[in-house]
This record gives structure tokens, C-alpha cells and sequence, in this order.
């Protein structure tokens, strides 16, 4: 139906409801004599009279009172829904869709967010677990975490974590009879337990630094895996030797299940990055997202 003809039945039902063309025009806050004449438009365009007139009164007929009875209680609900969308504006609900990898949720997202979550019982999370780099617009995603080295210059990002230390670790139960590497280039000789980058397909080349020198090592081994915590239970295992997040394997270190080696040589990463495009408008729900997200120094 044509916007004018929904515009037109509005009135119908103003007039038929009021009683009276004036009563009706003040409440449209349009003029008698333009009322009178989209009535009039209407009942031509329907061929059908809807509304018997007298000097005192106005009343739907027949065939008006079933369009009455039928259109009416549509135009309530619509109401009705504007109104709630208008006092619910600044209410925080909806669903909020995050990709994030397995790290991310398991250390930063579900510790801050399991705390936030039960004051807002109409924020709806979905946290999806990929350890690519996603398109978060093309996959409807409202926000993505990421190391802030990787987050694309066209996005706001928001720091959630501090920077990040990668750190070789092995059980000791691996170096029984092994001589411990003393440099980087001695993982060569070690049975190392690789990294698979979803995202280019190759394997991860380690990468350290002491005192400004860096260097990059290719490892070999029996296993590789596509994320990091695999790596470090392979490790405690004695399978061979990881390259971890620290804060992934601190409580190893003091069960004394793991041990860091080539503890001079470490390189810190920018840590993790909730981002977004810059031309989102964000919601109350997704403010409070970032909110409960946001780094602020602490551990």
C-alpha cells in the first residue's frame, strides 16, 4: 500500500475514534477542512463510504466500523513498539558478536566479562573462536580481539590486555639427559613443538630479543598445532620444547611443572585489542562491552 494511503487510514481511524473532525484534526494537528478532505479521498479510492456524517456527530458505518475493527488494534501495536523503542534506547540489550581466539576468551574476554554480564540480563554474548584474521564486517561480527600489531589502521581499537611475552618453556622431565638451550640458535638441536598461523598457512618462526639484538628461528618437531594451548599441554607432557604465552603457563612456574628457558631472551608483543570499525555506532550494549574490556593497568 502507498505511504499515503497508510497516512490516510490514520486519519480514518483518528475520526472514527474521536467522533468529531474537529476533535480528530486537533489531535493530528492538521487543519478540519484537510481532514475533511482526505476523507473524502480515501472513501473515493476505496469506493466504499466509511463514515456517516451529521451536524452533530460522525460515525463509522458498516462497511467503516470492519476496517475500524481491523486496522485499528495494527496501528496500536505499531505505536506501541515506537514508544518502546524510544524508552529502551539507552537500555543495554541486544546480542553482541565477538571473534576472538581461544587465549583471548579463556584469559582476558570471560574473566572481565562473567563479572559484568549478570547486571546486564539482556545483553546476549556470543564469543566465536577462530585463530585466523576475520573480516568482522563481512561476517557480521561486532568487534574481533587481536594482538594491536595486527589490527588494521582503519579500525578503533581499544587495548584490553598489557603487552604480551612469548616464552620457551619445556618439563623437566623433557630435559632429563638434554643439555638446555643457551641461545636461540640451539632449538635447532631440540625437539620443538611448532605453531601453524591459520591465517598464512605457514609455521611460526620464534622470535626473540636481548638487549636490542633480534633474532627469528625456525624450529623443527614431532607435533605443530594451531593455537597455543595445545602447544603448552604438549609441553608439560614432555613432548618437547613450547613457545607460549607467559601468562598462559606463570602457574606452571610455580608448580614447578614447567621451566622457561632462555629467560634473557624475550620479546614483548603489544597485547591483545578489541577493534571495531570507526564507522560503527555504537549501542548501550556494545559501550558496555568496551567498557568492561578496557585495560587500565591493571594485572
Amino acid at each position: 500500500m502507498p505511504i499515503d494511503n497508510i497516512s490516510d487510514l490514520r486519519a480514518f481511524v483518528a475520526v472514527a475514534r474521536e467522533g468529531s473532525f474537529t476533535r480528530a484534526a486537533a489531535r493530528l494537528s492538521v487543519s478540519q477542512s484537510a481532514l475533511s478532505h482526505t476523507l473524502r479521498k480515501l472513501e473515493t479510492r476505496l469506493g466504499v463510504r466509511l463514515l456517516n456524517r451529521t451536524t452533530r456527530s460522525v460515525s463509522p458505518t458498516a462497511a467503516g466500523q470492519t476496517l475500524l475493527d481491523a486496522i485499528a488494534p495494527r496501528f496500536e501495536e505499531i505505536e506501541a513498539s515506537l514508544a518502546d523503542l524510544v524508552d529502551n534506547k539507552d537500555r543495554p540489550a541486544g546480542t553482541i558478536r565477538i571473534t576472538c581466539s581461544t587465549h583471548a576468551a579463556d584469559t582476558i574476554l570471560w574473566p572481565k566479562l562473567s563479572k559484568v554480564l549478570p547486571l546486564y540480563p539482556d545483553i546476549k554474548l556470543e564469543l566465536s573462536i577462530d585463530h585466523g584474521f576475520v573480516d568482522i564486517s563481512g561476517n557480521q561480527f561486532d568487534a574481533g580481539v587481536r594482538l594491536g600489531e595486527d589490527v588494521a589502521k582503519d579500525m578503533i581499537a581499544v587495548r584490553i590486555a598489557p603487552d604480551m611475552r612469548l616464552v620457551a618453556v619445556a618439563a623437566p622431565s623433557y630435559l632429563v639427559g638434554r643439555n638446555p638451550p643457551k641461545v636461540p640458535q640451539d632449538l635447532t638441536a631440540h625437539n620443538c613443538i611448532n605453531m601453524r598461523l591459520s591465517t598464512y598457512g605457514n609455521l611460526y618462526a620464534w622470535e626473540f630479543e636481548k638487549e636490542g639484538q633480534q633474532l627469528r628461528v625456525r624450529v623443527d618437531g614431532q607435533l605443530t598445532f594451531g593455537h597455543t594451548e595445545p602447544i603448552a599441554r604438549a609441553a608439560r607432557a614432555g613432548f618437547g620444547i613450547g613457545f607460549v604465552p607467559e601468562d598462559v603457563v606463570e602457574e606452571d612456574f610455580r608448580k614447578g611443572t614447567l621451566i622457561k628457558l632462555l629467560p634473557d631472551w624475550v620479546q614483548s608483543f603489544s597485547g591483545f585489542h578489541l577493534y571495531y570499525p570507526s564507522r560503527r555506532q555504537t549501542s548501550p550494549a556494545f559501550q558496555v562491552i568496551v567498557d568492561a574490556l578496557r585495560y587500565r593497568g591493571e594485572r
